[in-house]
């Protein structure tokens, strides 16, 4: 994948710098996305409801995974075409994913995820923990990123947009 693109997002009224001094560089966000132990995802009903869930999650460098029953919300959402909003676990230094998401099947996809998410998380699960037959792996490719300094608020909003 290649390197995003870094922009000042459109806020107005909250006193944000336009110039682009004060960018975060991308580093910063791939670092927070690859260390946050807990992530918050957002997905769309079918009839349009938000639905928020404290989550487990791996970044790759190129795409952020989850696992959940097949028969959660989030699932399911997912399955309807949801695409969904995933944000790392600190309100001072926020970092939010954006883009399509996806169940996957592949065995091999699944066991690369499970072994990244025993390695992050020190846990031992088996590939039947991941058993598409009754469990979620969900696959986010982002389109957006958004992150900001809390104590540097005013400079360091940045966007990052991510070609396909």
């Amino acid at each position: 994948m290649d390197a995003p693109t870094a922009t000042r997002p459109h806020m107005p009224g909250y006193g944000i710098t336009p110039a682009p001094a004060g960018l975060l560089p991308w580093r910063w966000a791939d670092e927070r996305l690859r260390t946050s132990h807990d992530y918050w995802l957002a997905t769309v009903t079918p009839a349009g409801l938000p639905h928020l869930m404290p989550v487990w999650a791996v970044w790759t460098g190129e795409v952020l995974w989850v696992s959940s029953s097949l028969r959660s919300v989030k699932a399911r959402n997912v399955a309807a075409g949801s695409a969904v909003s995933v944000a790392t676990e600190d309100p001072e230094e926020p970092v939010v994913l954006s883009g399509p998401a996806e169940l996957v099947a592949d065995a091999d996809e699944i066991r690369a995820f499970l072994d990244a998410m025993n390695a992050k998380y020190d846990t031992a699960y088996g590939i039947d923990f991941l058993d598409p037959a009754v469990n979620a792996s969900v696959r986010v490719r982002p389109e957006t990123v958004f992150a900001l300094r809390e104590k540097d608020f005013t400079t360091s909003p940045t966007r990052w947009e991510f070609t396909p």
